[in-house]
């Protein structure tokens, strides 16, 4: 079969691949044909298993359906069979250098001179015996033990059921093989048409894709032109990929689109915020060329602008009001799937298809600091159900919110006058703190709010720009500033104030509440005591908020009687619901049903949108993991530091008249911990405890009256703490 027919059938395929179907943006798809952007799956979902491996193809197909394209960096073996492997050298990606130690060989790569094992020195049946595993190392290496097989082209082309599933095939290296006397175009000419239906065929390399568009005389290309960084040289026109692009009409002559890094539609400045996008989609489209982006990659820290949330970047270049991009290029193919799907088109008053309240942590803390103006003011505009105010005291009796009784976390108060205030006090934490107690509101007020970088060590930093801006705020000024807004004010150590400070936050607390002109609040009053809570008892305006402050797996009837006899709610962490080891999910437990069959409405907390915050099995994205507690167990409400993502969430399409595609439905927790091979297999965590009518049994605090003070109490006697939760 003569390579024009060959790729005469291949460009007719392409007619063949049914593109996803979407409502999109009200004014319609800004993409050069109109119709929704691809999704492709590069290396299949290689963000999770070893790029390029079955499992990884596998994981595509499951999680987006038919309508992905599998991306394929084909690299040629010494007897020239094509297989599916992204690097050039085997060794950073595959176990070659212990099926062959020592054969490692140099080689020029584009110039310059490269060590590694290289597929040329290796016919594929030698090539049996080397599994592929995760080449990147921030990435789980819990499936090196599989051994996946380094897959053919024609192996990949294989796992295609539905004609609406592409394959593209990206030939990064094609000079390098000619090097060394192996034609990829020959490689072409030997592929099946049939059998192996390619819709795309990519290079960053001129000559190569002239070559081949000279090869057939008929029908549209499909050979898009890969653009590289914008001061690399291509080796053809001896021209930078930057310089390239401002020839869209030359580019036009041998390719139908061009594939770019993100940065070249939106750049980034030197301390990673967004610039203004460029004209490239507009300009390519005008020139009759699709535009489709890579890097886009929910693990790898991106622009501050989307709160590291990869759904809003990926929106960004699908469903903005200039433009959109003809395909994205992921390693996790279900993020784009649910945005092109789910997300796109949806506007600022989209309706709410779930009624799971948004509650905040500190506000949306996540982009500012917490419980400052700013942070209440942005989860306002946000969409927050309910704003937090965790209330602190200080020496002179005034409640604020603060997201800690120790100013250590979220102040800079250790760069301060007051630093030497620093005290060690055993009943709130082991290390020493400057505590609220110990400065005055007049003192408090002057000190600098300091953003929260829970992941730190990660090297993951929230909104640089506004790490110290808003200002602390007192309850009644908390209360003037969300006036009729839905509140959750949390109360914890209480005993520890009254007995050991006379501070009595309580009546603090109720003081501030009766002082609220108008009184329009929804108030929620929540602490992980229950002689708190029922200082709230005759209170029938106020939502009572129980939260259990240790993981559990269950609770015993008793305690949940005991529970509801002081609570209207219950809060847990989220390894109630689903526990983990080694970031996986190993299953499920029972609590929420438990919980609510006792009519008590369920919150979960910490949902950040990090990707170090979730288990594996979300896939790095925020929306997955919230979908999975809110259709997989039906849960009250979330509490969240990033409202805006949570919020977007409820507004979805694909929660409309319950659709079922793959990428909305809840994840199956154990299902990617199965899957791992027992050298590999990280150790099932102990069983958790479940909770007893003795862990939530207290004494009443001391001093304290439930009734507005016109004075300070005085301080009694310390209250019993509960018993720990044991298993």
């Amino acid at each position: 079969m003569t390579l024009s027919r060959v790729l005469a059938i291949l460009i007719l395929q392409y007619s063949l691949v049914a593109l996803v179907s979407s409502a999109g943006p009200p004014s319609g798809w800004k993409t050069l044909q109109g119709s929704p952007p691809m999704v492709i799956a590069r290396g299949g979902f290689s963000g999770i298993f070893p790029d390029s491996s079955s499992l990884a193809y596998g994981l595509a197909l499951d999680t987006c359906g038919p309508n992905v394209t599998l991306w394929c960096d084909v690299q040629l073996t010494k007897d020239g069979v094509g297989i599916c492997f992204p690097e050039l050298k085997l060794d950073n990606a595959t176990d070659i250098s212990i099926a062959y130690p020592g054969k490692a060989k140099d080689y020029l790569v584009n110039g310059v001179s490269t060590r590694g094992w290289f597929s040329v020195d290796y016919n594929f049946g030698e090539l049996a015996n080397v599994s592929v595993v995760q080449g990147v190392y921030s990435r789980t290496n819990k499936f090196d033990g599989n051994k996946l097989p380094i897959l053919t082209v024609e192996q990949v082309a294989k796992l295609i059921k539905s004609p609406s599933t592409g394959l593209w095939l990206n030939f990064q290296h094609a000079s390098f093989f000619k090097q060394q006397n192996l034609s990829v175009e020959n490689f072409l000419q030997s592929l099946p048409g049939r059998s192996v239906p390619v819709n795309y065929i990519s290079s960053p390399d001129v000559d190569f894709l002239r070559r081949v568009k000279s090869s057939f005389s008929s029908g549209p290309t499909s050979f898009i032109f890969r653009i590289l960084e914008q001061s690399k040289i291509e080796p053809t026109t001896n021209q930078t990929y930057g310089e390239l692009l401002k020839n869209l009409a030359l580019i036009k002559t041998f390719s139908s689109g061009i594939l770019v890094p993100k940065g070249y539609i939106w750049p980034v400045d030197s301390d990673h915020y967004l610039q203004p996008h460029t004209p490239l989609v507009t300009d390519a489209h005008r020139e009759g060329l699709q535009v489709f982006v890579s890097d886009l990659t929910n693990d790898v820290p991106f622009s501050y602008n989307f709160s590291y949330d990869p759904l809003a970047e990926c929106l960004s270049f699908i469903d903005g009001d200039d433009f959109s991009v003809d395909g994205v290029l992921s390693d996790f193919p279900v993020t784009p799937s649910a945005a092109i799907n789910c997300f796109s088109g949806l506007g600022e008053n989209a309706k709410r298809q779930v009624d799971t309240l948004v509650i905040t942590k500190y506000g949306a803390s996540g982009d500012n600091p917490a419980c400052t103006d700013l942070a209440y003011n942005q989860a306002k505009s946000d969409g927050a159900d309910v704003l937090d105010c965790p209330v602190q005291m200080s020496k002179d009796g005034i409640p604020f919110c603060l997201s800690s009784i120790d100013l250590l976390e979220s102040t800079t108060v250790a760069d301060t006058q007051f630093k030497n205030r620093a005290t060690t006090i055993l009943e709130i934490k082991f290390r020493s703190g400057i505590y609220t107690f110990s400065l005055t509101w007049d003192e408090i007020k002057t000190l600098t709010p300091s953003i929260l970088n829970p992941y730190e060590k990660y090297i993951l930093s929230r909104n640089p720009k506004s790490k110290n801006l808003g200002k602390l705020i007192t309850l009644s000024d908390f209360l003037s500033l969300n006036e009729g807004s839905h509140i959750l004010i949390s109360i914890e150590n209480a005993a520890y104030l009254a007995e050991k400070q006379n501070l009595h936050v309580t009546d603090a607390v109720l003081d501030a509440l009766q002082k609220a002109k108008p009184r329009s609040h929804k108030v929620m009053i929540q602490s992980t005591h229950s002689s708190v809570l029922k200082i709230f008892k005759d209170k029938s305006k106020f939502e009572r908020v129980y939260k259990v402050d240790e993981n559990i797996r269950d609770a015993a009837d008793s305690a949940i009687e005991d529970i509801k006899t002081f609570a209207d709610s219950v809060v847990i962490g989220k390894a109630s619901v689903f526990p983990e080891s080694s970031a996986f999910l190993v299953n499920s437990t029972n609590t929420v049903a438990r919980l609510k069959s006792f009519k008590l409405p369920v919150y979960v907390e910490t949902f950040s949108n990090e990707f170090v915050s979730q288990a594996w099995d979300y896939y790095s994205d925020p929306s997955i993991e919230i979908n999975s507690f809110v259709i997989g167990t039906k849960v009250n409400g979330i509490i969240t530091d990033f409202p805006k993502t949570a919020n977007r969430y409820r507004r979805n399409l694909c929660l409309k008249n319950g659709n079922k595609e793959p990428y909305r439905s809840p994840i199956e927790p154990g299902k990617l911990f199965k899957q791992i091979s027992n050298l590999y297999l990280p150790p099932l965590p102990p069983p958790l405890p479940v909770l007893t009518d003795s862990n939530v049994t207290e004494a009443p605090l001391p001093g304290v009256s439930g009734k507005v003070p016109s004075s300070k109490a005085a301080p009694g006697v310390g209250a019993a703490a509960p018993a720990p939760i044991t298993a």
